[in-house]
């Protein structure tokens, strides 16, 4: 009896904290004056301290796990709520969007560093791959669905040249591996006039199955078929990602990651194993950018810089290095949080910069921290009891 109390706590608490998650997400996102923002602000950290320190987050992540279905029809219960009250709200669906697809590419970070442990610098080159990929197919009528696959399967390609000079350093050096490849991508783009130099490429309006992608949709925002659009391709990828955490392939990327040296003692191939995490994790960046590109229109050298890059590794290293669930509201904070504090001009970023400094302080683990893996069910290992 007790246990079933359990479960049913677990699941209202679950609820209510998604809920009031939700609450805070329209509030923020429609705060038009620096007293609504502010106030929105201080209940908002007000509620994660509460509902981290009474262990809200965990029941939520218990609930996702034992009820799927029930957990993933109240998120789609959510969505629809807030796209019915922000579909007249250009700026929000848009910043809406945004998340939602740098939360995908970051679904393919996690992959490399969180699991394999590759850094990856890179992110937003990879991002451009897929979006130059998606420009010039499109400008050439191949069906958007391809487009956006075959940028993917680029940015996979060419992180899996990238990845071979990788794989002869360690540490620190392979971090400038991938640094020294997102420098050179913004000027070799710069310099191609075929990709339309430093002006950037036009990109026509996605159509998909006779859905036009810029037509309003409901009487509302244009913006909304993107918002949809990117909440499937992410809650898809989110789903191979969480697979792949609890499968072999991701103990075998566990391995790789905390000690090389014993993971080759009994016989795991970790070249195979980082080559694998990296192809994987650049497809998904590449599919990201591809339909971030298709959104705002026109594409440049300046979307995919050096600083997106580091925009993309702040989001995974603030939510959580392995924890995908965290990469949604760090790509919240650091994508919306910047742009709602416009009217102290020159000094948002500053503060911006102070508070991410200060999370980093005090959850150096991130906002969620990736929860030890288990090997056996909650109620002890197998074999044990009964």
């Amino acid at each position: 009896m007790m246990h079933s109390n359990l479960k049913i706590s677990t699941i209202l608490t679950a609820v209510l904290t998604m809920g009031a998650m939700a609450v805070f997400f329209i509030s923020f996102l429609l705060a038009e004056t620096e007293i609504s923002l502010l106030i929105t602000v201080a209940l908002g950290i007000g509620f994660f301290i509460f509902a981290k320190n009474q262990s809200y987050f965990e029941n939520m992540i218990i609930f996702s796990n034992q009820r799927p279905v029930f957990f993933h029809g109240l998120i789609i219960i959510i969505i629809s709520l807030i796209l019915s009250i922000c579909k007249h709200e250009h700026f929000a669906l848009f910043m809406i969007a945004s998340v939602t697809l740098y939360a995908t590419a970051c679904f393919g970070l996690t992959l490399q560093l969180g699991y394999a442990g590759l850094t990856n610098f890179a992110g937003a080159a990879f991002l451009g791959i897929g979006g130059y990929t998606v420009a010039i197919l499109a400008n050439n009528n191949v069906p958007i669905i391809l487009s956006v696959l075959f940028g993917g399967i680029t940015a996979s390609l060419i992180g899996s040249l990238l990845i071979l000079p990788i794989l002869r350093t360690r540490g620190h050096y392979a971090a400038l591996v991938t640094i020294a490849f997102s420098l050179l991508f913004k000027t070799f783009l710069e310099l191609n006039e075929f990709l339309g130099g430093p002006q950037g490429i036009k990109i026509p309006p996605m159509n998909l199955f006779g859905w036009s992608f810029s037509e309003p949709v409901l009487g509302g925002s244009f913006y909304i078929s993107y918002v949809i659009l990117s909440l499937i391709v992410m809650g898809v990828v989110l789903g191979i990602t969480r697979l792949v955490e609890k499968s072999w392939l991701g103990l075998h990327f566990d391995s790789v990651r905390i000690d090389e040296v014993a993971s080759s003692c009994f016989g795991i191939n970790i070249a195979f194993w980082k080559i694998t995490a990296f192809t994987i994790g650049n497809f998904f960046i590449g599919i990201s950018g591809g339909i971030y590109a298709n959104m705002l229109g026109h594409i440049a050298p300046t979307n995919f810089t050096f600083g997106d890059s580091l925009i993309l590794i702040s989001i995974v290293i603030l939510g959580g290095i392995g924890n995908p669930i965290g990469v949604l509201p760090a790509a919240f904070l650091i994508l919306v949080l910047p742009e709602k504090l416009q009217f102290i001009q020159e000094y948002r970023l500053l503060l911006f910069s102070i508070l991410v400094i200060l999370v980093l302080i005090y959850r150096p683990d991130g906002l969620l921290n990736r929860p030890l893996r288990k090997f056996y069910k909650e109620w002890g290992p197998p074999f044990i009891g009964k």
